[in-house]
């Protein structure tokens, strides 16, 4: 019997993320695979949903669920038209489980952790292109996470014009 791996996605809609997105649905992701979208949101961010899961992070939230607008909007996300349909489509096409998880604090954390409760196989995540000076001076989240993450890390760098 082959093992479903899960495969998580760093997402917060930026022209990386989707790129990573892209590149793991081209690359990485397999028939029957588990997809979980990483959301961090702003711990200064107050959605409805926020007092019960700060701690711990969201439930699971199944790809039909996280297309509901006011399901989004509980956990303080806006949905993406051209994410969701990736979604939907590798979810049909190579019938992987897609389902996404919302925290609340510092990506770089958040992310690590999420490797460990979720006992993710690999994580892709968007690079920004920091220049060597900004890099230096706001911390590259995918270097963190490179470094601290217990599983294979695997950054994109952007192909989409920034």
């Amino acid at each position: 019997m082959v093992k479903v791996r899960s495969v998580g996605i760093a997402m917060d809609y930026s022209g990386t993320s989707k790129s990573a997105l892209k590149w793991a649905i081209d690359n990485l992701v397999e028939e029957g695979d588990k997809i979980i979208l990483i959301h961090v949101v702003s711990p200064k961010a107050d959605p409805t949903n926020k007092q019960l899961f700060e701690d711990t992070g969201s439930p699971l939230i199944p790809l039909e669920e996280f297309k509901e607008i006011n399901v989004c909007k509980q956990y303080g996300l806006t949905p993406d038209a051209q994410v969701l349909d990736m979604l939907d489509k590798v979810s049909r096409t190579k019938k992987v489980n897609v389902v996404a998880k919302v925290y609340w604090g510092d990506p770089r954390e958040k992310l690590c952790d999420s490797v460990e409760q979720l006992k993710l196989d690999s994580l892709v995540v968007g690079s920004r292109g920091l220049g060597a000076i900004k890099r230096v001076l706001l911390g590259s989240v995918s270097n963190y996470v490179v470094q601290n993450a217990t599983c294979p890390v695997t950054v994109v760098k952007s192909t989409l014009a920034k």
